[in-house]
């Protein structure tokens, strides 16, 4: 199968390292010319880790777009999630057929919903979009042509909007750790990152910004305060997913279906310690700075979304509108602002039987 991998981070690195392995051919695609710079130098894209070791070559390298996805079958978007809208336009007037699968991985929440309605809005019908729950790999650019893969999801969320089954089967071929659920409702309230991302992000903002993110963010930074956050700001999650029809696991059974909290663990109510004690996670250093992802893209792409859909389902999020409003005052960061809003994901003034009725059109 020939496959556009679009995005220049750890996660397109890793998705072509894996795709070419498998035999696939890969066009990989780059926004900027200085991220792609180091691969076309040195002849492709390095890889480490649970992936094995080596350099894999894509038939194509490119930072332009239309090269990056002529003749392909399928479209895998890597990005972070608060590029999908501009990519989705953009694929748009590249002329992406309406009828090709495009791969979110990951979709976060909302994924599929802001991707669609943004490639919509440039007059073409939407196509059949697949989004994963969360990135399927654990991966950091360590070096600029490199790619060091220190986890592999055991299993995904998956969910198609405009799709079918065969789009499904597609997407868990291409990544076999894919499972099928539900909705787009249900694999976006299983991004697990929102979560667990956003209770430590806020409240070790200090220690963020005093030691540039010197010290582990799932360890070190994982107090029992913390914790209990989260498990709160959790329990909300798993309310709004019941509203829509979905009974979903708690974070930790999650995390544990993915692989970043270890198979033994049982007690599924210490979220401190079952966190802490993942291995694929112990490493990864906090934020640097306020500028971080964990801040730019788990609350305008996270928890802003969520709350959205929480509106909508008539359910109240106290946990999540705190959190998200601290954010907010303490990056001087209007969410909203370019953020995946009900009116970006084209879901404005829907109903909750309405948005149902929405997602699991075909």
């Amino acid at each position: 199968m020939r496959i556009a991998v679009l995005g220049g981070g750890a996660g397109g690195a890793a998705a072509t390292a894996e795709l070419t392995l498998a035999g696939h051919g890969v066009s990989f695609w780059a926004r900027s010319p200085a991220t792609l710079e180091p691969f076309i130098k040195n002849d492709g894209i390095g890889y480490a880790g649970v992936l094995g070791d080596g350099r894999v070559r894509p038939e194509v390298m490119t930072t332009d777009l239309p090269t990056a996805i002529a003749d392909v079958d399928v479209a895998v978007v890597t990005l972070p999630t608060f590029s999908h809208a501009s990519v989705a336009s953009a694929m748009a007037s590249a002329g992406w057929p309406s009828e090709k699968l495009v791969i979110l991985n990951p979709g976060h929440t909302g994924g599929a919903l802001e991707f669609s309605a943004a490639f919509a809005a440039e007059g073409r019908a939407a196509p059949p979009v697949v989004e994963f729950s969360t990135l399927t790999y654990v991966a950091r650019k360590l070096s600029p042509d490199r790619v060091t893969v220190t986890g592999r999801a055991k299993q995904v969320r998956s969910a198609s909007l405009r799709g079918n089954g065969a789009h499904l089967e597609i997407a868990s071929a291409l990544f076999p750790g894919a499972a099928p659920v539900g909705d787009v409702l249900a694999s976006g309230m299983c991004n697990v990152n929102m979560v667990l991302h956003a209770p430590g992000a806020v409240l070790g903002m200090a220690w963020v910004e005093a030691t540039e993110g010197g010290f582990t963010f799932y360890v070190d930074g994982m107090t029992q305060g913390v914790a209990r956050v989260m498990k709160d700001l959790d329990a909300e999650r798993l309310a709004v997913g019941e509203a829509f029809g979905h009974r979903l696991p708690n974070l930790i059974e999650e995390m544990r279906f993915i692989g970043t909290v270890e198979a033994g663990v049982e007690d599924l109510s210490d979220y401190r310690a079952a966190i802490s004690g993942g291995v694929a996670n112990s490493r990864i250093m906090a934020p640097n700075s306020l500028e971080h992802r964990y801040y730019r893209e788990d609350f305008g792409h996270g928890l802003l979304p969520f709350r959205e859909l929480a509106a909508i389902a008539g359910v109240p999020v106290p946990t999540a509108d705190a959190l998200y409003h601290l954010a907010s005052s303490a990056t001087g960061t209007d969410y909203r602002d370019g953020g995946r809003t009900a009116r970006a994901m084209g879901i404005a003034g829907l109903s909750r039987e309405e948005l149902k009725r929405k997602v699991n059109e075909t």
